[in-house]
């Protein structure tokens, strides 16, 4: 088994050369994504090494309502990730708490679900466990919900028309809008499928590569990788769920009426 390598700051500035090159290419080719990469790279550099000193002191002071705040505050932020990548939302406390409360219920409920009976850490809540496993499951969780989301009230938009014929012809919300609600279920769940369907021939995971270079066996690193990756598809499958049914909810009523009133309008192209 081969022992822990240590990285250096020039290690690290090597690697960012590469990302350098492409910023340079961006310039000649005139894409104008330079600034972008450089925000980008700039916010992934502060925010990684604020949440390593957090996570630093977490770990030493083991506090489970310091763990329960950064959880919280986890699941807020993706919540407010998957409102603002929506074209069309809902208007109100509704276009966050839906989703947000979908992430909270498949991804929190998930994560709590495999530290208490299957990682099994003592005591379950410790953030050197909680905390990146539900890191992981809450960001794939995110995209799912988000792509679902978007194509759903897209959609619903989109076929107006058709969907409040069929509601004049005395169909339920649920029977006109089923074509709607599998295209959008479709969009949620296709991320995952692909990833699971690619992981180990095309890809390496980050947890599993971050864990051989470390030293661990590579078959308990896959065991690890596998948990991981069971309870990210289940998580995202029920939070994609939970949100376009609660949006579906949401957008009729109880006399069968699409309600798009309570979207917001689409945003400018430009």
């Amino acid at each position: 088994m081969s022992s822990y390598i240590a990285l250096t700051y020039t290690d690290l500035l090597l690697a960012s050369i590469f990302l350098v090159i492409n910023g340079l290419l961006s310039l000649w080719l005139h894409l104008g994504l330079e600034r972008k990469l450089a925000i980008a790279a700039v916010r992934m550099v502060v925010q990684l090494i604020l949440v390593g000193l957090l996570l630093k002191s977490l770990f030493a002071i083991l506090s489970p309502w310091l763990t329960l705040l950064v959880a919280t505050s986890m699941v807020l932020f993706a919540g407010r990730e998957v409102w603002a990548r929506q074209d069309r939302k809902l208007r109100g406390l509704w276009g966050f708490g839906i989703g947000t409360g979908a992430m909270a219920f498949a991804g929190a409920g998930i994560t709590v679900i495999a530290l208490t009976t299957m990682i099994g850490s003592d005591p379950w809540w410790t953030p050197r466990f909680a905390l990146p496993v539900l890191g992981m499951v809450l960001g794939n969780t995110m995209n799912g919900i988000s792509l679902a989301l978007d194509a759903l009230h897209t959609g619903i938009s989109r076929e107006r028309v058709s969907i409040e014929a069929q509601l004049l012809l005395g169909q339920t919300r649920w029977s006109a809008l089923r074509p709607v609600l599998r295209r959008a279920l479709r969009s949620g769940f296709m991320p995952i499928i692909n990833a699971m369907g690619a992981v180990g021939i095309v890809s390496l995971p980050g947890m599993m590569t971050g864990q051989i270079l470390s030293g661990v066996d590579p078959t308990e690193a896959v065991k690890y990788q596998l948990l991981v990756m069971f309870l990210i598809g289940g998580a995202t499958g029920l939070g994609v769920l939970a949100a376009t049914f609660g949006s579906v909810w949401r957008l009729t009523d109880e006399r069968d009426r699409l309600r798009l009133e309570r979207l917001t309008k689409p945003k400018d192209p430009a």
